[in-house]
């Protein structure tokens, strides 16, 4: 063999060695390419496991919860009472790959934001009562008056079934204006953040409003449990006065209140503090005596997920029933 055709031979053995390292290289960026997207995957399939496991175990929550607020209600029939301090009471429980966080308490101790109307047949006008507390509890909340008062209506407007705005508040006309236009639900408010969306309501006000709201699907005026109330929770009580008042005295009238509270709302009204108030008779059914609204806060905490929950229960029916839930779930 001539010296040319050894270093020809020499030439092709080089070539077709980078020819299979090159190969091997693109096998190799392939195969871990594939690995990594197969880890991904499984990682994504054990997340959805997870995920739904936590939500079963949250149903299964939710029947604890609704199961519990049947046994409040049947220990006395007549009076809803802080027995054992369950409300509002947090507890854990291990479960398999996780934990549970659960809570109970009075789910109607709050302003029901659908009592800014009234229903008659199937429409929905403004109640003049329901915008009076609303306003008051916005004021003694450290709101303007007038934003007060622009904000009730607006909020009203915004349930209603009419297009007519009232003088301070707002229907179509006014949010289709906007940058995002959109239009009024003309409808009872399912969840207390469509706030957010109405005129007036800015994002500190909502703050402030938050905690003391609630969308109750009912367009009954608030239905407070004189028995379950407590003290910090004293605003909801100074509401139903003619005009936004000190707190001071609501407080110390719920902190001097009996272990068992009151057995009749005659009993109630005859206190010098609620007598004080001036309700009239509309206001005065508002005090109850017995809780058929219950909140029940759940979380389950998995190894790669978290779903929490926030569900109303009426315990007038029997057996009790989930009326809504809202839920949030992040890996």
């Amino acid at each position: 063999m001539s010296v040319s055709q050894e270093i020809g031979n020499q030439k092709e053995r080089g070539a077709a060695l980078l020819t299979v390292l090159l190969l091997v290289a693109v096998i190799a960026i392939l195969a871990a390419h594939g690995i990594d997207r197969l880890a991904g995957a499984t990682k994504l399939a054990s997340n959805a496991r997870e995920l739904s496991q936590a939500k079963a175990y949250l149903i299964a929550a939710e029947s604890i919860g609704m199961r519990s607020a049947e046994q409040i209600t049947s220990i006395s029939p007549g009076r809803t009472i802080n027995v054992g301090g369950w409300n509002g009471k947090e507890r854990k429980f291990p479960v398999p790959g996780g934990i549970v966080t659960a809570s109970l308490a009075d789910g109607g101790n709050c302003f029901n934001i659908n009592s800014l109307v009234m229903q008659r047949q199937e429409l929905l006008y403004a109640r003049p009562e329901g915008l009076a507390q609303f306003s008051r509890l916005m004021i003694m909340l450290g709101v303007m008056d007038g934003d007060a008062a622009d904000i009730a209506e607006s909020v009203a407007d915004w349930i209603d079934s009419d297009m007519v705005a009232a003088p301070r508040g707002a229907e179509d006309q006014y949010y289709l204006q906007q940058e995002n236009p959109y239009r009024t639900a003309n409808a009872l408010i399912v969840d207390v953040s469509e706030l957010r969306a109405i005129k007036g309501v800015s994002d500190d006000i909502y703050v402030r409003l938050a905690p003391w709201v609630c969308a109750l699907p009912t367009t009954d005026l608030s239905p407070i449990n004189i028995n379950m109330l407590r003290p910090e929770q004293a605003i909801l009580l100074a509401m139903l006065g003619d005009v936004p008042s000190d707190l001071t005295p609501a407080r110390q009238f719920l902190g001097r209140r009996s272990e068992l509270g009151y057995a009749s709302l005659n009993d109630f009204w005859a206190q010098s503090y609620p007598a004080s108030l001036g309700a009239g008779t509309d206001v005065q059914s508002q005090i109850k005596l017995t809780t058929r609204w219950f909140r029940a806060d759940l979380a389950v905490e998995m190894q790669s997920a978290l779903v929490e929950e926030r569900a109303l229960i009426d315990a007038a029916r029997r057996p009790a029933r989930l009326v809504h839930r809202q839920r949030g779930d992040a890996f």
